[in-house]
């Protein structure tokens, strides 16, 4: 994927309410204004890529109790230069789950969100610019690792066994997966989401 890429599936994204429709906004302008977005070295803020992680049968959906956040978000983290954020997003996925049988359900993005992040040790405050897409575990769902970054890692499979301490994305990603879940199903072969 390069940038250009990344700019189209931001344009054909459907967003889902107001929050994103001014996600995808500063998205698209921070991309068209920085050449070096992907770069964790733009202290202002750069691209990352998260996915929502769903076990085989999808009944289920991976969350990580991020060390440094403190709070229960998806898998995901710094694209470091690559501008291909489904490789990323993968990456991330493979990195902080240890889970190794993981297939991408939709090219297309899954999720979107900007969000500040706070100062920590040596670094600045900064955005991340987060893009999300759709993966699936194809066997093996128990074989989760807990990674450096995280504190805990666990399968949740439905809004109210939610913890307190998640990210606000969290509830709207659910919505977006649960509401899907029986369109993907009846799909015999082709992409999970339009």
């Amino acid at each position: 994927m390069h940038r250009k890429d990344l700019r189209k599936k931001l344009k054909r994204y459907n967003p889902e309410d107001e929050i994103e429709i001014a996600a995808r906004a500063k998205m698209l302008d921070f991309l068209n204004s920085h050449e070096d977005c992907f770069e964790r070295s733009l202290s202002i803020g750069h691209f990352t890529g998260s996915c929502w992680l769903v076990n085989c049968d999808e009944t289920k959906f991976l969350l990580t109790l991020h060390k440094k956040m403190g709070f229960w978000l998806q898998l995901g983290g710094h694209a470091d230069g690559d501008h291909d954020l489904v490789r990323v997003s993968l990456k991330e996925a493979y990195e902080e789950s240890g889970l190794r049988n993981i297939e991408l359900l939709s090219e297309e993005i899954f999720d979107i969100g900007v969000h500040l992040i706070p100062e920590y040790k040596e670094i600045p405050a900064h955005y991340h610019y987060d893009v999300r897409f759709l993966l699936k575990t194809t066997n093996g769902d128990d074989d989760i690792q807990i990674s450096d970054e995280s504190t805990d890692l666990r399968w949740f499979d439905e809004v109210h066994t939610f913890p307190a301490d998640i990210s606000i994305d969290t509830p709207r990603m659910f919505e977006k997966w649960k509401n899907n879940v029986p369109k993907r199903n009846n799909l015999q072969n082709g992409p999970a989401l339009s």
